[in-house]
């Protein structure tokens, strides 16, 4: 990654960032506004896009005298969450540290406790299922937590700079650890030009975990919902000649979850562990509207499975040449069959 290509800050206005688009069935790419983005889509055209809201997630605590920060990743049926927890870095971000030991207490700013009980996955410690001790934590996070930031970005933002425009809550309580970011460019006027315009707008549910993986580590398991009214769209708009485009990583997972083979979408929800990748392809989704990616991140499995590896080595060189910004912040790719 160049220097200086993390985007610090939210920009001065969210829609205020560029829109780089692909397109697969022509190999062009084009340099765009975000602002652009109604013109580039047509009549009869689907978004899916996550409304799942985001927590204030991240909680500073102490472990056997040691300052440190839990982020909150999902919480699991039995009421016990994943977490990960970090160090501070002295600038108010946080850096990754060994995980455990198994049955320590962290005391938690606030009150309280959280004992880890094992590694989410064996051998590995970068995630635990943890116990709290008190029935729900997120009235905690939210008198105490503050949102999860990583030392790319300059200072701490409020919560309101987190939430996406299609942010709801959700009817069980649960949230996303971090931003389903795709969609933070998007405003009230945008969405408005674009129904306007007979695109359709459809939704999903999909909370999503921490996001600072190890290299190569694939996504674990994350709650879902597609509601029948957008299996319906989705499926109504492909026999008619429209194109899906799914508003995030978060969209894809969630769609291609609740696809058959033929690429039919039924209602569904629960728990997924999909990993769409280059090998498998994608059913149900026909573009992709992401942020960029890291060289090491398992999202551009994903991408490769929609764009292709020609597009997407076009679109990326092009993003270095013209100094895009990357992560939560920064600036938009649009890949179109």
């Amino acid at each position: 990654m160049p220097s200086g290509s993390l985007a610090a800050a939210p920009p001065s206005r969210r829609d205020a960032v560029r829109l780089l688009v692909g397109e697969r069935s022509t190999g062009a790419v084009g340099h765009h506004a975000f602002r652009d983005l109604p013109g580039l889509l047509r009549a009869g055209d689907v978004l899916v896009v996550n409304t799942s809201r985001t927590l204030p997630a991240a909680l500073d605590a102490e472990l056997a005298g040691e300052p440190v920060v839990v982020h909150f990743s999902t919480r699991r049926d039995d009421g016990r969450w994943v977490v990960e927890v970090r160090s501070p870095d002295g600038r108010g971000s946080t850096v990754r540290r060994a995980g455990g030991p198994a049955g320590a207490a962290l005391r938690l700013r606030g009150g309280g406790e959280l004992v880890l009980d094992r590694p989410l996955v064996a051998g590995a410690d970068r995630l635990w299922v943890a116990s709290p001790s008190m029935a729900d934590p997120v009235p905690r996070l939210h008198r105490h937590g503050r949102p999860i930031r990583y030392g790319y970005t300059e200072r701490d933002q409020p919560l309101s700079a987190y939430q996406t425009v299609f942010a709801r809550p959700s009817a069980d309580g649960r949230a996303s650890a971090e931003m389903p970011s795709a969609a933070r460019p998007f405003t009230t006027p945008l969405v408005t030009e674009l129904v306007s315009r007979g695109v359709q707008i459809a939704p999903i549910v999909l909370h999503t975990g921490v996001a600072s993986a190890e290299a190569h580590e694939p996504p674990y398991a994350e709650p879902y919902a597609v509601p029948a009214a957008t299996a319906w769209q989705v499926n109504a708009a492909r026999a008619a000649g429209g194109r899906v485009v799914a508003v995030g990583t978060t969209a894809v997972r969630a769609l291609e979850s609740a696809a058959d083979g033929r690429g039919t979408v039924r209602a569904a929800e629960g728990w997924t562990e999909l990993v769409v990748t280059p090998e498998r392809g994608v059913r149900a989704v026909d573009g992709l509207l992401t942020g960029l990616h890291e060289p090491e991140a398992s999202h551009l499995l994903m991408l490769r499975a929609v764009s292709g590896d020609a597009l997407l080595e076009r679109v990326y060189a092009a993003a270095l040449q013209e100094r895009y910004l990357w992560h939560e912040f920064g600036d938009v790719n649009l890949l179109l069959p």
